[in-house]
């Protein structure tokens, strides 16, 4: 496992983190996520993304049911709900958190989704970063990120506060990221968080043209998943499976992997076992060539030339 600084501070993250959002979707069984956790940390992934919205807080509390003990092992980084976002929201928020976590301090606090999004209400990105830091001044908090903000919204929110993350929707098949938000990254060292960066299963090449979700799995309504595009997907996984078998890896490391050779960026990958928890932290040990790496570049644009300008991934 590798490992780098979030955003520029001193707090060392792993370069696979586990994404706990998994822990709400149905048909999971706590007890295999809760070995899936374990495994990861004994992996060498000590960085866990949750948020107080999955699962109304169940993500949070499994995870400290899972890693309670092992506390000062890991970086944990959770989120406060659009529906938060007022001042005395934040707090009342960070505190409910702390509870789930069973923990006196949260390493990345994070703002889940901009003010307004989903009919929430509007609430000025100042007022919201100033209750953060009050958090931060009284040790609650130790670093401050933002999740699914545009480079405008980044660009606000810069210049209230120093911001360390930013977690978007990143994968080879989805990248709006590229053409907004990262180059506001880059300048000013913003660690990328990259959630679905397996575009929610699609790039381990499993699901089938016939795959039916159970009610409520929220891939259901994914783009990506949808008939005008999941022909480019398949032609593209068939052109990736080759560059895979060359370096004994699966379809799914070989994406995180690419993901790994951008610029400071962090994949968020779930794992519902601990045999997946072990497999996606190997993806580290893969080392692309320039060459192959602009073929990959090449083959993810075959699906994403074709996707509208809309970053929000579900219908």
């Amino acid at each position: 496992m590798h490992y780098q600084n979030l955003g520029n501070t001193d707090i060392k993250i792993s370069s696979i983190i586990y994404g706990c959002w998994q822990a709400a979707w149905p048909g999971t069984e706590e007890a295999e996520l809760i070995a899936a956790q374990q495994a990861a940390l004994d992996a060498g992934v000590t960085t866990f993304d949750t948020a107080e919205g999955y699962g109304g807080g169940d993500s949070e509390r499994l995870l400290a049911k899972a890693l309670g003990t092992r506390r000062d092992e890991i970086v944990i980084a959770t989120k406060v709900g659009a529906d938060n976002l007022a001042a005395e929201k934040v707090a009342t928020a960070c505190e409910r958190s702390l509870k789930n976590l069973n923990t006196d301090r949260i390493d990345l606090y994070q703002i889940h989704w901009p003010a307004g999004t989903w009919g929430s209400d509007i609430v000025p990105i100042g007022e919201t970063i100033d209750a953060l830091l009050k958090l931060k001044s009284a040790g609650k908090i130790r670093a401050l990120g933002v999740s699914n903000f545009n480079k405008a919204q980044m660009t606000e929110a810069i210049a209230v506060a120093p911001i360390e993350s930013l977690q978007p929707p990143y994968s080879l098949f989805w990248r709006h990221l590229e053409e907004d938000s990262m180059p506001v990254c880059r300048e000013h060292g913003i660690s990328i968080l990259a959630y679905s960066p397996l575009a929610q299963g699609l790039l381990t090449g499993k699901f089938g043209r016939d795959h039916k979700f159970v009610p409520g799995d929220p891939r259901g309504g994914n783009k990506l998943f949808k008939d005008e595009h999941f022909g480019r997907v398949q032609a593209a996984l068939d052109q990736l499976r080759p560059i895979a078998s060359a370096h004994n890896a699966s379809l799914g490391n070989l994406a995180l992997a690419w993901l790994l050779h951008q610029p400071k960026t962090c994949p968020i990958v779930g794992a519902r076992t601990a045999e997946q928890a072990r497999e996606n932290a190997t993806a580290t040990d893969i080392s692309l060539t320039s060459e192959e790496i602009s073929k990959i570049d090449v083959i993810g644009k075959s699906v994403t030339d074709h996707l509208d300008s809309n970053p929000v991934m579900w219908g």
